[in-house]
């Protein structure tokens, strides 16, 4: 059975390969803005019970994908990738967005985990660089649970934001700087010399501008600026759709 099951997920390799914008790639942001386009369509015309429920569902979906792929990746790559340790906020957030429905102290936060969760899924959907460096097949199932993982998470965040409340930038802030500190500490804890994940990029300038030395005492902070900036200028674009504020001021 491993034999088989290995030969179907593991990667795929010659011919053509998943690059940034081919036709494949391509193909996957056009579902994932039709899909949040067709379900915000079909869900405003729906009451706030069945809103809840789908949306519900609809992280289930995606935390079902994340965990689901620990299962599988020793079956794709013989062992399991510790990159997919959730300390990336795409992996960070879709656990703690699962988690915000169940438990009633990180509720008061989900607003903050969907906007951060949309901001650093969508950015990846756009530009799926863990993916691209493996040179592998468009259809292989590395592509395929990356991509449909950050799809999933990017519609869920996006309707979440938009048929919930914006949010008070307060719990923004704070979610964004306890993310930065999660992620300094897991590669504190996981990096080796061996191998840097970088989780969060707060250990290594992702654009290689600053040097290798530096990175780790100026990139937590350039980070938590840049992410929080990108996540107030969101606020603003669906507050300024809802026609309300950008970020309640209290929480």
């Amino acid at each position: 059975m491993y034999p088989f099951l290995h030969e179907l997920l593991a990667d795929k390799k010659g011919g053509a390969n998943f690059t940034c914008f081919d036709p494949c790639h391509l193909l996957w942001i056009a579902l994932t803005v039709g899909a949040a386009a067709l379900l915000g369509v079909y869900l405003g015309k729906q009451e706030g019970r069945c809103r809840e429920k789908a949306l519900g569902n609809l992280i289930a979906l995606g935390f079902g994908l994340y965990i689901l792929d620990f299962f599988l990746m020793p079956l794709a790559y013989g062992e399991i990738d510790l990159e997919k340790l959730p300390f990336h906020a795409c992996t960070t957030m879709c656990v703690l967005c699962f988690l915000s429905g169940h438990n009633h102290f990180l509720r008061r936060f989900r607003s903050s985990f969907a906007l951060l969760g949309f901001v650093s899924n969508f950015v990846y959907l756009i530009y799926p660089a863990g993916v691209m460096w493996h040179g592998v097949h468009p259809w292989c199932y590395r592509v395929l649970q990356t991509l449909a993982f950050h799809a999933v998470l990017s519609v869920y965040c996006l309707l979440a934001l938009i048929f919930g409340e914006t949010g008070c930038w307060k719990h923004h802030l704070a979610v964004t700087t306890a993310m930065t500190a999660w992620a300094v500490l897991g590669n504190y804890v996981y990096n080796t010399e061996a191998r840097v994940y970088n989780w969060f990029f707060v250990i290594r300038d992702p654009f290689g501008i600053l040097p290798a030395d530096v990175s780790p005492f100026v990139m937590p902070g350039l980070n938590l600026v840049l992410f929080f900036a990108v996540e107030l200028a969101v606020c603003a674009v669906l507050g300024w759709l809802k026609g309300g504020k950008a970020c309640a001021t209290k929480a």
